[in-house]
């Protein structure tokens, strides 16, 4: 017994040092920006101690200066920052961060782990990529909340062009955060997943939306065999009893391993937590695996080379992207199993252009327009009660295709909105031709006066 508790104790001191080790390194790195982009309020150097000959010498002496000891120097932090126990993300309960802890999580966003991620494969940007037009006017609500709160970027396009744009300002995150910065979609990439899926259904890859996974072996042991896409599509493949119920959207309940589900491939994930898998009713249930299984499935059903072909075709030539994305390989993936996530980077102008493809689509009648019709035809109730409904995946009662449906006031009115944790939220009227865009470091922004009050009352 005792060599058992003092095994599992040395465990306990390994990850905690390997923790500890990761946590300093991200710091170090996130210190280095800060001075690059000459954050002097939080950030200076100061002359460290040297080596070599310079080692024990006198500060400013005539020695200390003829060795070149002055070029030794170490960056000191002037700050306060919460990790939340070292969370990838700022809580959206709970939490008040100040703005270092912003700044950090928004760096952690753009230049540390998100964007260190391995590509899947880079999605060229188009060669004459989509021009706005713009007729801008100014929204004081808009004002007072891109100037206090975390949001980062907010546009609103309608009549065919852009009329409300605004960004953070220098003082806040416009000093790092520009028109070309590119910013993580969290859960905005389960939505244009489903677009893709849309675009594998109408080339022919896929059968329909309610072809069976009845041919893919790598889910031949897992509840996930022999179920409809829809099924899984609207959150309903009665797969929650796997998932943690503290966190259902990442963590897979019962297990020891270090990954979360973004960061497994899903042969990894077949083979381990879900293997001989039972499904367990049909009730609505969100969790992240399962756009990473289609996406995955998409691969499976057309090739690898075909699939890239598919992403170029959405993002090349029809959505007119302006900067290469690409989609995140999970951690764990190699060349004997690679895979991908749903997860990708997009600046705040291309996230517009692929919500405007979306309506685009929708409007003009196309087979991936008739794809998103469909999902709103076959969308199913939520099925949960929520304290807050005042958010972008809080407020609509339906899902349909990894979109959220029916927020609050136009049941009958097709609205989908794309919604991604912090504050990533596209709502978009394809009744009247309207999208409200925002990127947020945290869901600190009134979302019901900026989009849904938007939307709402039209023009």
């Amino acid at each position: 017994m005792m060599k058992k508790l003092l095994a599992i104790l040395f465990s306990f001191l390994i990850l905690a040092t390997a923790y500890a080790d990761e946590q300093e390194e991200l710091f170090s790195e996130f210190n280095k920006w800060l001075f690059q982009n000459e954050y002097k309020e939080f950030i200076k150097l100061e002359f460290a101690e040297g080596t070599g000959k310079c080692k024990g010498l006198k500060k400013f002496s005539q020695h200390w200066y003829y060795n070149k000891c002055d070029n030794f120097k170490k960056v000191v932090p002037n700050y306060k920052v919460k990790t939340y126990n070292g969370r990838s993300e700022i809580p959206e309960k709970g939490a008040n961060p100040n703005y270092e802890t912003l700044l950090y999580y928004y760096w952690n966003y753009t230049n540390g782990n998100w964007a260190k991620k391995a590509k899947y494969s880079v999605i060229r940007a188009s060669q004459s990529p989509y021009q706005f037009e713009f007729d801008l006017r100014e929204d004081k609500n808009v004002k007072k909340q891109i100037q206090k709160t975390a949001l980062l970027s907010y546009l609103l396009y309608e009549d065919g062009k852009i009329v409300i744009d605004e960004m953070s300002p220098k003082d806040k995150f416009g000093k790092v955060f520009t028109n070309e910065t590119k910013y993580h979609s969290q859960s905005v990439g389960k939505s244009i997943s489903s677009y893709i899926l849309g675009h594998a259904i109408c080339k022919g890859h896929i059968e329909s939306i309610d072809a069976k996974l009845d041919d893919w072996p790598l889910v031949k042991n897992s509840l996930y065999h022999n179920q409809k896409i829809i099924d899984l599509i609207n959150m309903k493949a009665g797969d929650e009893k796997y998932f943690s119920s503290k966190d259902k959207s990442n963590i897979f309940a019962n297990s020891n391993s270090k990954y979360s589900v973004t960061n497994r491939t899903i042969k990894s994930v077949m083979e381990n937590e879900l293997k001989n898998s039972k499904k367990s009713g049909n009730k609505w249930a969100y969790n992240n695996l399962l756009p990473h299984l289609i996406m995955n499935y998409i691969i499976f059903k057309a090739g690898n080379d075909e699939f890239l072909k598919l992403l170029e075709d959405v993002f090349t030539n029809k959505a007119k992207i302006e900067y290469d994305t690409s989609f995140a390989e999970p951690q764990t993936s190699t060349s004997e199993d690679k895979a991908t996530t749903s997860t990708l980077l997009l600046t705040r102008y291309d996230y517009l252009r692929i919500a405007k493809a979306m309506l685009d689509d929708w409007q003009n009648d196309t087979c991936e327009g008739k794809y998103l019709k469909s999902l709103y035809e076959r969308k199913t109730k939520k099925n949960y009660d929520y304290g807050d409904t005042k958010q972008a995946f809080t407020n609509p009662k339906s899902y349909g295709g990894f979109f959220h449906l029916e927020p609050s006031g136009m049941k009958k009115r097709h609205i989908f909105i794309m919604d991604g944790y912090g504050g990533q939220t596209f709502t978009i009227d394809f009744d009247k031709g309207r999208i409200v865009a925002t990127l947020a470091i945290h869901r600190d922004f009134n979302w019901m006066k900026i989009a849904h009050s938007v939307i709402k009352k039209g023009k």
